[in-house]
């Protein structure tokens, strides 16, 4: 297959999608990205993934203990949740400096599959923090992880991959919590 035949269906917003952009970049793989909107799908999306008649690319919280925090209701509810999700965040303090063993990537010096699994979701962590709904990366509690953050950011085969915080993004995340929200009721 040449190179200029490869085509990635996605959304822009989704850190699942991010993660092949990225993978594609580093192995230097030109590509189409054909942006795909939440609904309707596309024929060629239908026609790529014929069986299920679904999106390749699902959305899905980036940890348990987010989608916890996403869908605890109550005061004392959310701080348990926030409580256990700052537990993990610490964690993957912990695993960064071991990880990385003192280099600027959780696979040292270059990037690696934990740098684009983790990664791919930084531009859905700003969005949180924007939202009010909490800031896990914190100079104070996570320096590792924010000096991390930045450097996989302006890393050159991430740069225009992972989705810039605004109101784009912002507007997809409270459809997914009032989607949420309705499912819960039901």
């Amino acid at each position: 297959m040449a190179v200029s035949d490869v085509k990635l269906l996605g959304a822009s917003a989704s850190p699942y999608v991010n993660r092949v952009q990225i993978a594609l970049n580093l192995k230097s793989i030109d590509f189409d990205f054909l942006e795909e909107k939440f609904n309707p799908k596309s024929e060629l999306l239908l026609k790529s993934n014929p069986v299920y008649k679904l999106r390749i690319a699902h959305y899905c919280a980036w940890y348990p203990a987010l989608k916890e925090f996403q869908k605890a209701e109550g005061e004392e509810a959310k701080t348990a949740a926030l409580e256990k999700l700052m537990e993990m965040t610490a964690w993957l303090e912990d695993a960064f400096a071991k990880c990385g063993k003192g280099k600027g990537l959780f696979g040292g010096d270059c990037i690696g599959y934990l740098d684009i699994v983790f990664g791919s979701f930084l531009g859905w962590l700003k969005v949180g923090e924007e939202m009010g709904e909490l800031k896990l990366l914190d100079e104070g509690k996570t320096p590792n992880l924010v000096g991390w953050a930045e450097r996989f950011c302006s890393h050159e085969v991430v740069k225009g991959v992972i989705p810039e915080t605004g109101l784009k993004l912002i507007k997809i995340a409270k459809m997914f919590q009032a989607r949420a929200k309705a499912q819960s009721q039901n």
